[in-house]
Parts: structure tokens; C-alpha cells; sequence
């Protein structure tokens, strides 16, 4: 699962993709989820309405300049906020979309009934393999679809989904004859029946759990929110109260100003990262080779001092090296 590619933050499409979504993610359905930027949201309109009211003529609003200026800083920070949740978000479909490939990409030695009624090998990808159809494996082959061995004894490597680095023996009879899509046979040939429909093999429910981690609030999160968002009802009331202070000053105070005031105050920063922050927490656990289904367990992860492991070689390096010469 790991690659070089994964190390790289910025990789061309992943942007692509990403300044895309920025701008999608500008709709009031999904701005309204955070309510600091949905706040800074409404700034932004009010201020492209105030560089229009310029526009026809207003004279007490500052210049236009100034305004249109402020307008596209407030924009920036929008995008800014929405391109680091969608980045995040990329990287982890990223990581399903090659776990999707390598299960495309994976060639079968499908049997198939020849003319004179016999058996002959049809290179097919493993997409095409349905339930009840039967392939062959030979040494160096990675098997393309789980399945049941009914003919034949191998030696495969199964690292690649146990995390068990000594091979196992599998044979058609028994409680050993099944064998999962993504592991090496090693030695022999089998013939085996795929045993799963399309969408149901291992490696199928990995990718589903992949695309299926839920940005699903945790506990902090959450709490964190409601402080931003009485932060932010602070300086609303704040805002509110400048312009009667103003007017009795007889110093006149633009709209621009209260605006631009008003998102200076608010926690910007923390509230358009918010969300971010959980999504690259789940994306580099991911890049560890571990899924987690939310960033609730992400932060409770974070919090465990003992781990009780069920089976040996699961996060050890079985194949044994020198360390020391």
C-alpha cells in the first residue's frame, strides 16, 4: 500500500481535484457544517453586494479598490479552508483508488470449455471473474479472486493480508482450501473456484473500508466547535455594538471595516483547519497500513498506552535480517 507517490503532499491530480472541490464545497449547505467559516461566508457576500453598491454609485463605503480587496482576501480565505480539507480528502480516495488498480490489474488464468469440449486457459482480468468460474495458478502468480482449491497443493505467501511473513501450505480438501485474492503462490499449481461475486472478495471490503471512514466528529472536536462558534457569537455582539458607538462619535464606520475587523477576530485558522486535521489523521494511519473507520479512533488511539495483539507476526518483520556486523 505504501509507495513513493503517497510520500509527495501535492501530486498534480490530487491538486487538480482538490481546487475543484474548493470550489463545490463554497455551497451554504456544506459551509454552514463549520460556523466560523460560514460566518466568514457571509462576509464575503455582503461584501461582493457592497463592491456592486459601489459600483452604481454609493460614495460612503470607501473606495472601490479597498473593498474589491477585501473581497478577495475573505474569497482566499474560503478557498484556502475548503483546498486543505479537500487535499486531505484526496490523499485517502487516493489510497483506494490504487488498492482498486492492483485489483483490476491483476491478471487470471481463467479454464474455459474449448471447442472439441476442452479446457483451455483465457487470460482475463480478474474483474471479469464471477462466482463458480474456474482459474489456474502456478508458482510466481498472484491469485486474482478468493476462492476454494479443488485440485492441487501450493505454497503461498499471504503477507500481503495477514501481515505473516512464513508461507502456508494450502490444498483442496479441508479446513486449508481457501485461498484470498492479492497473496503469491509460491510453488506448485492449483486450480481454484472462485468462491465470492464481484464486490464481496477481501480485497473489495478493504477498498469499502477505505472509502466508507466517516468524518464521523469526535469528542474533542466537537467541544472545540462549540468554543469556536461562542468565540465567534462574542464578536458578533461586538460587531453589533461598534456602530452605534460610531454614530455617536459622528466617526463613520464602513461596512468594509466591520467586516474586516469581525474575521480578524474570529478564529479563522483553527475553524477552516478543523476538519482537515482530522482527515489527514486517518490518511496517515493509512499510510501506516492502518485503516481506521474514523477520526474518533484516530483520537482514541492516541490515547492507549497497551496493545494486546491476538497472533505473532502481525507488526513484527518476520523475515529476519542482520542488524549488526
Amino acid at each position: 500500500m505504501n509507495n513513493q507517490s503517497s510520500n509527495n503532499l501535492f501530486e498534480k491530480n490530487q491538486v487538480s481535484v482538490a481546487l475543484k472541490q474548493s470550489f463545490i464545497k463554497l455551497n451554504p449547505a456544506t459551509m454552514f457544517r463549520n460556523p466560523v467559516m460560514f460566518a466568514v461566508w457571509i462576509g464575503t457576500i455582503v461584501m461582493a453586494g457592497v463592491c456592486i453598491w459601489i459600483g452604481t454609485g454609493e460614495k460612503n463605503q470607501g473606495s472601490l479598490i479597498y473593498n474589491i480587496i477585501v473581497t478577495v482576501i475573505l474569497f482566499i480565505t474560503l478557498l484556502f479552508a475548503n483546498f486543505a480539507e479537500a487535499i486531505a480528502e484526496a490523499r485517502g480516495k487516493a489510497q483506494a483508488d490504487s488498492l482498486r488498480k492492483t485489483r483490476e490489474e491483476t491478471p487470471a488464468k481463467q479454464l474455459v470449455l474449448g471447442e472439441i469440449e476442452v479446457e483451455e486457459i483465457k487470460i482475463v482480468p480478474s474483474s471479469q471473474l464471477r462466482k463458480g468460474d474456474i482459474f489456474i495458478c502456478e508458482t510466481g502468480d498472484t491469485i486474482p479472486m478468493d476462492g476454494e482449491i479443488i485440485a492441487g497443493i501450493a505454497t503461498i505467501d499471504e503477507s500481503a493480508i495477514t501481515g505473516e511473513s512464513a508461507p502456508v501450505i494450502r490444498e483442496a480438501g479441508g479446513d486449508k482450501s481457501s485461498v484470498t485474492g492479492g497473496t503469491k503462490v509460491l510453488s506448485d499449481k492449483i486450480k481454484v473456484k472462485v468462491s465470492t461475486e464481484p464486490g464481496e472478495s477481501f480485497l473489495d471490503k478493504m477498498i469499502a473500508l477505505v472509502e466508507g471512514a466517516s468524518r464521523q466528529k469526535t469528542p474533542n472536536e466537537i467541544a472545540l466547535t462549540i468554543l469556536l462558534a461562542g468565540f465567534t457569537l462574542v464578536f458578533v455582539i461586538v460587531y453589533v455594538t461598534l456602530k452605534p458607538f460610531g454614530d455617536y462619535a459622528n466617526t463613520p464606520i464602513t461596512i468594509a471595516a466591520f467586516i474586516s475587523l469581525f474575521v480578524c477576530l474570529i478564529p479563522t485558522t483553527i475553524g477552516g483547519l478543523l476538519s482537515a486535521i482530522g482527515i489527514a489523521g486517518m490518511d496517515r494511519a493509512l499510510r501506516a497500513n492502518v485503516i481506521t473507520k474514523s477520526g474518533k479512533a484516530v483520537e482514541t488511539a492516541g490515547d492507549i498506552d497497551v496493545l494486546l495483539l491476538d497472533k505473532t507476526g502481525t507488526i513484527t518483520i518476520g523475515n529476519r535480517k542482520a542488524t549488526h556486523y
